[in-house]
């Protein structure tokens, strides 16, 4: 039989990342490629425990259905966490739990954004949610990202031209995949433009507890006072990714139709993992172990770019030096092909992912590709920086 594909997902790729992760199977492979936590930042003995308590204590709660909005009590825990350490705290919002921080960019787009509409991201972005905003039949418009964030000149114009734009979707703080982060300035100054062409902004900020240097910077929500900003985020980063327990806060008008499409998409977050989520901010210090993967991924990612100073420089590769979060971008020189040393990094059991994967357009040229400092071992990050630079001087 002939089968046919809807208009919307003939044309959307599987997530390079993801088809990435299936060559990971090998234990040989130094993984760069996954945007994964440590796995010496998990809270294995709290988990446990926390597991115990559920099933002892509340086990109908934790196998039953629940409201689409979330636990309340951890629904009031994200809230007052979202005000102490993020300054968020508009009391017209609603904040929803929902199935991961993917699933809030996702609801928002079906939300917001008819078939032809315009998302506006930054060049690069993240795969998932340029997929997810292609899988809802919105056209995401990228662009280029400058050293403290998106080019202003080039979102205005972009605003200007596309007068069906809807959604202005940015990772102000650690951004994936580049790890650049947004100045003061440049936030204010997204949120006027966002506020003169009337678009909202849904702000994705994953990696935001995540800082190792540098000195804070508000969220573009906690900047907002004219409701225009949707915020994302999860506990993916800073409990265990496998729970995919996230959050959304916005403004009530959109935030009541997030669950009315949630209840569409999977009725409520798993209530199991919604009420170990709520028992580890009630029962641990979350700050105390946030702290502990702050120390962790700094040594990490100075480790990374001590390796890097040392065989990636006289290369003429580039890179970033990120103050937080999981990731590096590298820049190779116009004389090595990407595709090229990407495949040949792989053979030499070197994983990296290609920066074509985070552009709009899968077929547009690169010349960089992403690596993740968070997940591979001290000795691995040695070792594979080592390959790379093995292969950029094979190939020039």
């Amino acid at each position: 039989m002939e089968y046919k594909i809807s208009d919307k997902m003939i044309n959307i790729k599987p997530s390079a990342i993801r088809e990435i992760f299936k060559s990971l199977s090998d234990p040989s492979v130094i993984s760069f490629a996954a945007g994964n936590p440590s796995p010496d930042a998990f809270p294995v003995e709290q988990m446990s425990e926390l597991s115990k308590i559920v099933y002892e204590k509340m086990p109908v709660l934790a196998l039953q259905y629940g409201v689409t909005e979330g636990y309340a009590p951890l629904v009031e825990k994200v809230k007052l966490r979202l005000k102490s350490k993020f300054n968020i705290d508009n009391q017209d919002d609603m904040t929803i739990i929902t199935t991961g921080g993917q699933q809030g960019i996702d609801l928002t787009c079906k939300v917001m954004c008819n078939e032809g509409d315009i998302v506006i991201c930054e060049k690069p972005s993240f795969i998932g949610a340029l997929n997810s905003f292609k899988a809802n039949g919105a056209n995401p418009v990228q662009i280029d990202m400058e050293s403290d964030g998106i080019c202003l000149a080039g979102l205005e114009q972009a605003l200007i031209k596309y007068k069906n734009a809807k959604i202005i979707y940015l990772i102000p703080t650690f951004q994936n995949p580049s790890g650049t982060t947004m100045s003061l300035e440049k936030r204010k100054a997204v949120l006027e433009l966002a506020k003169k062409y009337k678009v909202i902004i849904l702000e994705d900020n994953p990696y935001g507890e995540l800082r190792f240097r540098g000195e804070e910077i508000p969220t573009l929500k906690s900047l907002d006072k004219d409701g225009l900003v949707v915020y994302c985020s999860s506990f993916s980063k800073i409990i265990s990714p496998a729970i995919r327990v996230g959050f959304v806060s916005a403004p009530p008008e959109i935030a009541g139709k997030i669950v009315v499409a949630k209840q569409a998409n999977d009725v409520h977050t798993t209530m199991y993992f919604q009420l170990i989520s709520d028992l580890f901010l009630e029962k641990y210090d979350i700050d105390e172990h946030i702290e502990k993967i702050r120390v962790l991924y700094k040594d990490k990612c100075l480790l990374m770019l001590d390796e890097m100073r040392k065989k990636f420089d006289n290369l003429g590769i580039e890179y970033t030096s990120p103050d937080g979060g999981l990731f590096l971008w590298c820049t190779l020189p116009e004389n090595i092909d990407l595709t090229q040393f990407v495949k040949s990094s792989l053979e030499k059991k070197v994983a990296v992912v290609p920066g074509g994967t985070f552009l709009a357009d899968v077929n547009e040229a690169s010349q960089s590709f992403r690596v993740n400092f968070s997940f591979p071992p001290d000795e691995q990050i040695i070792t594979g920086v080592d390959i790379l630079a093995q292969v950029a001087r094979e190939m020039i």
